[in-house]
């Protein structure tokens, strides 16, 4: 059975999702038989290299909302993912471009090592104020996860799988999927929102019992969305 994940390394709920999804993952009578993919979705594809100012003033400005209001925000967002043994330090995290940690995910896939990557990414934007969108630094941490160095400084200089992006992201936009992390079986049922894991095994064990026609629902599920608000 095919999993695919549409997410995004910026996302907060997709950070809380993964784990929810491995947590419903090691519930799953059939998780031997289970493929998952990660999937490219850029919440700001127009993100320069990192963005510059108070995190919580540049919320407060797109949201027409105090400061104040968007700590609260944030605050709450940290709260909840510690309740699934996640540490998240909005304080120190520096927003910017995901495009090119995505295209070290797809790399890091052909040798097998995509889920490392996207874990050391998340845990590296949302724990270690680490800047995503600086090319050392997106090196450092590929060599971290055992990718070869030489084929890391080659994708990151040639723009490699730049397009298997575009195609993850414009996939995304012919199913439906506008906000993330979506999860998706054999390309016929998805749910997006970061469910609890009981959900998702119950989208596990529905998938592999059903494969119904295609049905992507957001339902009560926390997402992130293109426009970066997280509700």
């Amino acid at each position: 059975m095919d999993v695919e994940i549409w997410s995004d390394i910026a996302c907060p709920w997709c950070y809380v999702g993964k784990r929810r999804f491995e947590a419903a993952l090691a519930e799953f009578e059939h998780r031997d038989e289970v493929k998952v993919t990660w999937r490219s979705f850029e919440l700001d594809p127009d993100a320069p290299r990192e963005r510059e100012g108070d995190r919580a003033q540049r919320l407060a400005e797109k949201y027409g909302i105090t400061p104040e209001r968007a700590r609260e925000m944030e605050a709450h967002l940290t709260e909840v993912a510690a309740t699934d043994g996640l540490r998240m330090r909005f304080d120190i995290a520096r927003s910017g471009s995901t495009f090119d940690g995505h295209r070290l995910v797809h790399l890091a896939a052909t040798h097998g090592l995509q889920d490392q990557m996207k874990e050391r990414l998340l845990r590296a934007y949302f724990s270690e104020g680490e800047l995503v969108g600086d090319q050392e630094t997106l090196l450092r941490l590929a060599v971290e996860v055992g990718l070869p160095e030489d084929d890391v400084r080659q994708t990151l200089a040639d723009g490699g799988f730049a397009d298997q992006v575009r195609e993850d992201e414009q996939t995304a936009h012919q199913m439906g999927i506008s906000a993330v992390p979506t999860f998706v079986i054999d390309r016929s049922l998805g749910v997006s929102g970061a469910h609890p894991p009981e959900a998702l095994l119950q989208l596990l064990r529905q998938g592999f019992e059903s494969r119904p026609q295609i049905s992507l629902a957001s339902a009560e599920g926390q997402t992130c969305g293109p426009d970066g608000r997280c509700r």
